[in-house]
């Protein structure tokens, strides 16, 4: 399998680091762009030990940062390590506890590449001497006249446009997704094909950086915990306790803890102010949608090419963008059909086609 990344406008030469997570998605960007004559660096990044943290991660960070060094020795390129883990915490953990404390549910994948991946990581990388950075995300990037544009990977089932759509024009124009253009089977076969050392590793997965936790253990040991009646939303009778309305999310089934109730409960919403968790019974109850997502800070990738005619909108990863309206005066969202779970905290990303527009936070 031969494979030529689309670069757009780029000389020969230019120095690119790769950002390494010790996975095979970006090793493989790596060996595609090495393949194709640039001078690469490969640098991991320590963010996340949870050495501050009184949490049991599946984050075995040492290995992934051996697998990011292998990967190098195997290619002939430089590596490089750096830690960011005071930088994350600051930030990242910061802002995903600060949320849950206002019966929020965050998405810190995507603060994490806005202030991390593609800020402080592309600070230091310019300031280690590279043009460009690299990384293993499916999305893709393109120049026209207008500027950068993001648009979704090839592969549908591995996007992470979502996850980018705070990126600006100067991230963007820094930036390459060697692997946007192909399905995650085609990496796999490249992997072989570079006889890369982590081609057979499985994908990571849990929140950026900190890997799969248990997230209500986690929050449970971090934040105060602070009981309260769970009300049937449709008939308004206690229906059991919680220990905190920040410790559930809009759909959550599991863990509510109402027994013999027959049909399963549903989280439907949270009162923080009063302290009341709303439920309801099935998983198709009308509780649980709505057409109308109230936003806030809103970012737009490029300002002069948002039509605000022919919108679809994601309200979670991996939710299939739906057609609606949007009003920037009532900073609102009008989907055509209701959406089931639209969650304060989470982002709502904005498509025209395979465009990624930008984003806002679901509020």
């Amino acid at each position: 399998m031969v494979y030529n990344y689309p670069m757009r406008k780029i000389k020969p030469n230019t120095k690119i680091t790769v950002a390494l997570s010790g996975g095979v998605d970006s090793a493989v960007s790596a060996a595609i762009l090495l393949e194709q004559g640039y001078d690469v660096t490969g640098i991991f990044m320590k963010n996340w030990s949870g050495e501050d943290f009184s949490v049991n991660s599946d984050c075995p960070w040492e290995k992934d940062q051996q697998d990011a060094e292998d990967v190098c020795k195997t290619l002939g390129i430089p590596f490089k390590s750096v830690n960011f883990e005071k930088q994350y915490r600051d930030i990242v953990v910061k802002y995903f506890f600060d949320e849950y404390s206002k019966g929020r549910t965050p998405n810190p994948d995507v603060l994490c590449n806005k202030e991390i991946k593609f800020k402080l990581f592309l600070q230091y990388a310019t300031e280690y001497g590279a043009e460009l950075i690299a990384t293993g995300h499916y999305a893709r990037i393109i120049e026209d006249d207008k500027g950068f544009k993001l648009l979704k990977g090839v592969d549908n089932n591995k996007d992470q446009s979502y996850f980018l759509h705070r990126l600006n024009q100067e991230q963007l124009s820094k930036s390459l997704f060697p692997i946007g253009e192909l399905q995650k089977s085609e990496v796999r076969k490249l992997a072989e094909k570079y006889k890369l050392p982590n081609a057979k590793k499985k994908d990571s997965q849990g929140i950026c950086f900190i890997g799969k936790i248990d997230v209500q253990d986690f929050l449970r040991e971090n934040i105060h915990v602070k009981t309260g009646d769970i009300k049937d939303i449709d008939t308004d009778i206690t229906v059991g306790k919680h220990d905190g309305v920040m410790f559930y999310t809009i759909g959550q089934r599991e863990g509510i803890g109402i027994g013999g109730a027959g049909e399963p409960y549903y989280v439907v919403s949270k009162d923080s102010e009063n302290n009341i968790l709303y439920v309801a019974k099935g998983k198709d109850n009308p509780a649980l949608f709505n057409k109308t997502v109230n936003f806030e800070d809103l970012h737009l990738i490029n300002t002069d090419e948002f039509n605000i005619e022919n919108l679809s909108a994601s309200v979670r990863y991996r939710h299939q963008p739906a057609k609606g309206k949007i009003d920037l005066t009532k900073k609102e969202f009008i989907f055509n059909e209701s959406q089931r779970a639209i969650t304060p905290g989470q982002s709502i990303v904005f498509y025209n086609d395979d465009r990624c527009l930008g984003g806002a936070i679901i509020s």
